[in-house]
């Protein structure tokens, strides 16, 4: 009869002791060829944000020559071009079919499709789509860490490692922020688990870190916020109670976000023609609406400092939060390519603007920081990121509030997930 002792359960096989001793003695801490490897792959993606970014800032200034009714030519001819550059060279898709590699390719994203996504992308942004560049940059990244897994013939979850430490990558040069882009990468993937492949972490940090230094080194970008709030410190709970009340607004918009976005893609839907017929609509509509409402033009970038320092009135506001919900929805079920955070964060920011015009007793910052928490992770279901992501993005030193809002935005979201593929993996 075999005894179970206490020192039944420590024994090592002497041959496993002897080689990690011998490991330890040739490598003493705790930087492997691992590490080098993570950062090789954000150096690689960092050359190719910087590369991306710089030539979609010099179609932008081209662009910006373009206002007022001239966008109803403009805007149709670049759709148009983007129809058939999809036709082409094949459809890129769009971050579901990003998350579904991830799920179930085994992490394989592919090379392929990226020429068609880079291109495509880079006019639809420029000529003035509500589509920013993170969906673009993300496929293109973590194609990259696909990439490099194959250089060094790793496979299984060292190889969807990789592929999701790239798209961390093209997240953080987006937002500024490592951590925040690490997070997003990982909490993307699934509408209710945070993080699910924890393997990933400190390698997409790693990958990040390095990403962003090459990227701020070439583009010669500030390090600091994006949106220059006016300075805001938390006083009491009872500014916790507004960020919640707050958040509920937002989460309320999400939910009309999602409906309008559902019905304007069954409208494209219905319309049996080639992908360039429906991008050339899709341009003629946004035409009209950046004619007619020039500040929901572009993804909302430089559109969001406007709101931030400008004084509107309520119905102007409120108009840009229905024609930019409009836009958004045009751009992506049109055809056009490109990501939506950012312009959740525009329609955020113009609802918490309207909000401080309605109750002047309550804090602009606040209002508007917690409104844009709350729509993007009632809509992405990235509570945690969208938290880090506008702390870095606006300066806001205490985010406590920032991750209230989110949180509720996250459980007041459709159980449904605006983002089908969001599953997690059994």
């Amino acid at each position: 009869m075999y005894t179970i002792t206490q020192n039944s359960f420590l024994r090592v096989p002497n041959c496993l002791v002897m080689d990690k001793e011998s490991a330890m003695k040739r490598n003493p801490v705790n930087l492997t060829r691992s590490v080098f490897l993570w950062a090789m792959l954000g150096i690689i993606c960092g050359l190719f944000a910087a590369s991306y970014w710089i030539f979609l800032s010099y179609m932008m200034v081209g662009f910006e020559y373009f206002s007022g009714l001239s966008l109803l030519i403009i805007m149709p001819l670049a759709g148009l071009l983007i129809g058939l550059l999809i036709h082409w060279l094949g459809n890129p898709g769009e971050i579901g079919l990003i998350i579904d590699n991830i799920h179930l390719n085994g992490g394989r994203l592919p090379m392929n499709e990226n020429p068609s996504m880079i291109l495509s992308s880079l006019i639809s942004i420029a000529s003035g789509g509500s589509a920013g560049p993170e969906a673009p940059m993300v496929q293109v990244t973590g194609s990259i860490g696909t990439w490099l897994a194959d250089r060094f013939q790793l496979g299984g979850e060292a190889l969807r490692t990789l592929s999701i430490a790239g798209m961390a990558s093209g997240f953080t040069v987006l937002f500024g922020a490592p951590l925040g882009g690490t997070f997003f990468a990982l909490e993307i993937l699934h509408h209710q688990n945070v993080v699910e492949y924890f393997e990933a972490i400190l390698p997409a940090v790693v990958a990040s870190c390095a990403s962003y230094t090459i990227f701020v080194a070439i583009t010669q970008l500030g390090i600091g916020p994006t949106w220059h709030f006016p300075q805001y410190n938390v006083d009491s709970l009872y500014d916790f109670g507004a960020a919640i009340a707050y958040g509920i607004v937002g989460a309320l918009m999400g939910w009309f976000f999602i409906a309008v976005f559902r019905t304007v893609g069954r409208l494209f839907d219905s319309i049996p023609s080639p992908i360039y017929v429906r991008t050339t609509l899709a341009g003629l509509a946004l035409g009209v609406l950046s004619a007619l409402f020039p500040l929901t033009r572009f993804f909302g970038e430089h559109q969001i400092e406007k709101i931030v320092e400008g004084n509107f009135s309520l119905g102007v506001v409120l108009t840009l939060v229905i024609a930019k919900v409009f836009a958004i929805s045009t751009t992506v079920n049109g055809g056009w390519r490109g990501g939506i955070i950012i312009p959740l964060f525009f329609i955020g920011a113009c609802l918490g603007k309207a909000i401080a015009i309605i109750s002047p007793a309550s804090n602009e910052t606040l209002a508007m920081i917690c409104v844009m928490a709350a729509l993007n992770s009632t809509v992405t279901r990235t509570p945690i990121s969208t938290t880090l992501l506008l702390a870095k993005l606006t300066g806001f030193s205490t985010f406590t509030p920032i991750l209230f809002a989110s949180l509720v935005g996250f459980f007041l979201a459709p159980r449904s997930p605006f983002i089908s593929s969001q599953r997690k993996v059994d």
